[in-house]
């Protein structure tokens, strides 16, 4: 493709908008279609960075560090809602830490008066942590600057974009449908977002494949406690007694999120499937489909791997 070709990125979550970002700098006239601006499971997400329970590795481990490394400069300017913080991740078994974990800055192995109660093992390092609100209006700011356009409207088919040169599937759970691919399916996420009674550090444990997560992310005033994993459930209504259970796991670490005030209750359904689709596909009718989803609960921490991976598909020049 040359530079200045019409470009339809369809989705605005935080896969879509730093896709639509790369290609808009990179040169191409870019016209983001989705039904959600920013996208709700986006909005949802903690976020820190992690590349957790998504493959294929060697891939994920690529656009995992690509992104880390954006990230680290987003984080020197605190109008994006990035910030590289410090905190804790443990394990009530003596599980060892993760490779990618121990390549991050301040990697340590926690001593025992480190941890909660009920915790044998765990780790501190530093990692860039984004409030997701911020951050998503930070990227359409940057989009709109580069040049893109943003048209909120649902799409019953790939086909309803208009004319373009290409068109840029990151529609996340709704590429189900859209493509279709049945292998994509929910997982179902909840988050309390509470005021913030002093935390300076995250704390984030190593739960593997139950549904109930336990973690609380800081951003300023206020504080983002996790969460849930309901496989296969795509409900976005608020769950009272999923709400509950997050508070009474947070407090029981930190007693003083005991006391803070709810704010607000964010709810997503994570598109997952067996492994992250980042492909080019030419249609029948000669339209070029690159398709960029399924990142399950990493899209955040793929994203702009991913979206310089897609901008190397089209081969933007």
């Amino acid at each position: 493709m040359t530079a200045g070709e019409r470009v339809v990125v369809v989705g605005a979550g935080v896969a879509g908008l730093t896709t639509a970002v790369v290609l808009a700098e990179a040169g191409a006239s870019v016209h983001v279609i989705a039904e959600q601006v920013p996208g709700v499971t986006s909005l949802a997400a903690g976020a820190m960075w992690g590349p957790y329970l998504v493959e294929p590795k060697d891939k994920v481990d690529q656009w995992g560090q690509q992104s880390l490394e954006i990230f680290r400069e987003l984080a020197q300017d605190p109008a994006t809602g990035v910030r590289l913080t410090s905190g804790i991740e443990a394990s009530r078994t003596a599980e060892a830490a993760p490779d990618w974990a121990t390549t991050l800055p301040g990697f340590r192995p926690c001593e025992r008066a480190e941890l909660p109660a009920g915790f044998t093992a765990g780790y501190r390092f530093t990692v860039p942590l984004i409030d997701m609100p911020t951050y998503l209006d930070y990227l359409l700011r940057r989009l709109r600057d580069a040049g893109g356009v943003v048209e909120q409207r649902r799409l019953t088919s790939l086909s309803d974009t208009g004319p373009a040169s290409a068109i840029v599937n990151c529609t996340g759970l709704g590429a189900r449908d859209l493509v279709p691919d049945p292998d994509l399916r929910p997982i179902r996420g909840q988050h309390v977002v509470v005021t913030n009674p002093g935390l300076t550090e995250f704390f984030s444990e190593d739960t593997g494949l139950s549904p109930d997560l336990l973690c609380f992310y800081p951003h300023g005033d206020n504080v983002v406690l996790g969460g849930t994993a309901i496989d296969g459930e795509g409900d976005l209504a608020p769950d009272d007694k999923a709400a509950v259970g997050i508070l009474a796991r947070c407090a029981e670490v930190e007693p003083r999120l005991a006391e803070a005030r709810v704010l607000e209750h964010r709810i997503g359904a994570r598109p997952t499937r067996a492994t992250v689709r980042v492909e080019e596909e030419v249609r029948e009718d000669g339209t070029v489909v690159v398709h960029n989803y399924g990142h399950g609960g990493a899209g955040v921490t793929l994203s702009w791997g991913c979206a310089e991976e897609t901008r190397d598909l089209l081969a933007i020049a």
